[in-house]
């Protein structure tokens, strides 16, 4: 686990995994929220490297001595199958060991360099065959987005309003800034987030809660933005939270990265993209389908963004997902035939 979402991502596979009797060995990374939030959920695990900024050549120093940390346990524990959902460390240690590799991606304008190239990729059926690293032999595609693997099974908890001392009269938006240290992103997002943010604080009837990458980007924007935070008109969480659960509970999300609003679209609350790198197969799909709205500039942030209440109905569980079913049996097939 690379990332905050990899958390909620891999946890219902893991469990249909070890259910089915396989041994699991889970690493993760000190970035983000990932250890806190696995924590969290209860999961056991390695922690293994850490982020290492923005940096381009740091990064890629930075990859590389993961890549040799993930090494040791690889030998340790000899798994048969690496499977993630684009750590790029694991792929390297992986090929470096001749373990079998399954890349899960779901956005295609992401960097790869040739020797970082998985066994297998999974991708979602709407990216199309062209535009993912494997041939075309070994792609196997599933059936609607990656968050679809885990929200089915989500369940309200309203303890977050409470918790984070929410106002229940107030519109509430839920906003995540851009990912500054990727090397996809456009500095033009953080111009509409600060648009957006300067409209919200100056709408008494609105309150917003605002998830930042990590605890550098949350003390740059109240260092720089002090007014947002007057009156709690927007607060920042002092811990990770459940980001599905305040999704859920949210009248409005403003993202500038691409699962919060993936989240946001599969549990159908209102969702705007700030996200200004290369748009992706899955989230033109959702634009094309109502279910997500793309703000491309300025004037868009200002007058495209519905800011009001949205009619609440109880969320439905659901204990099956297709897209779920679809990995664990494309992963158990790959196995069986190693």
């Amino acid at each position: 686990m690379d990332n905050t979402p990899h958390v909620l991502f891999f946890e219902p596979i893991l469990v249909e995994l070890k259910k089915r009797g396989y041994e699991v060995l889970l690493t993760a990374r000190e970035a983000f929220q990932v250890c806190e939030l696995a924590d969290k959920k209860g999961l056991s695990y390695h922690k293994v490297g850490r982020h290492h900024g923005k940096n381009k050549f740091i990064k890629v120093l930075g990859l590389f001595y993961r890549a040799g940390q993930l090494l040791p346990l690889a030998r340790k524990f000899k798994p048969v199958l690496a499977v993630s959902h684009g750590s790029r460390s694991q792929i390297i240690a992986s090929n470096l060991l001749g373990i079998t590799t399954v890349l899960i991606a779901d956005y295609e304008f992401a960097k790869a360099l040739p020797f970082m190239k998985p066994t297998w990729e999974f991708v979602p059926e709407v990216i199309p065959d062209d535009a993912a690293y494997c041939r075309r032999d070994h792609v196997r595609k599933y059936p609607g987005i990656k968050e679809d693997v885990y929200v089915p099974s989500f369940q309200p908890d309203p303890s977050i309003i409470q918790e984070l001392g929410l106002q229940l009269d107030k519109v509430l938006a839920t906003v995540r800034p851009p990912a500054t240290e990727a090397h996809y992103h456009n500095p033009e997002a953080e111009i509409l987030f600060e648009t957006f943010m300067e409209r919200a604080v100056l709408d008494g009837a609105v309150q917003s809660v605002i998830l930042p990458r990590n605890k550098k980007q949350g003390e740059e924007i109240t260092g720089r933005y002090p007014h947002w935070f007057q009156n709690s008109r927007a607060i920042i969480p002092a811990k990770a939270i459940d980001g599905l659960n305040l999704i859920w509970h949210s009248d409005l999300v403003v993202s500038g990265g691409g699962t919060m609003n993936r989240e946001a679209a599969a549990l159908g609350v209102p969702v705007y993209s700030i996200f200004r790198g290369p748009t992706g197969a899955v989230d033109k799909h959702l634009s094309a389908t109502g279910r997500l709205v793309m703000i491309q500039n300025v004037d868009e942030a200002k007058n495209k963004i519905t800011i009001q209440k949205r009619p609440r109905k109880a969320f439905q569980a659901h204990t099956k997902s297709a897209a779920l079913d679809s990995i664990l049996a494309q992963l158990e097939k790959i196995i069986t035939d190693l």
